[in-house]
């Protein structure tokens, strides 16, 4: 997974959620867009980018909004191979 995409695609999508004039809205905005947009599995290289970069290259708003809605930005665990889903 190309997490340096993944960040591009991100920050656009906080771009667009920067102009609603509530903070709040913007950041549930981008938070909701990428959990309803994006693959569990970009979801978990950029969630473990913001664990293990701190979130480098993110603008800070959708640093924010992942940060703040982690837990609805989760996805559930990867299946393992060979064991039943």
């Amino acid at each position: 997974m190309d997490v340096e995409h993944l960040i591009q695609m991100a920050n656009q999508i906080g771009q667009f959620h920067e102009s609603l004039p509530d903070h709040a809205a913007a950041l549930n905005g981008t938070a909701s867009h990428i959990r309803r947009f994006w693959d569990p599995r970009m979801r978990r290289a950029l969630l473990a980018h913001v664990d293990q970069h701190h979130g480098e290259g993110l603008d800070p708003l959708v640093l924010e909004a992942i940060t703040s809605n982690r837990a609805m930005l989760e996805p559930p665990a990867a299946p393992q191979p060979g064991r039943p889903a």
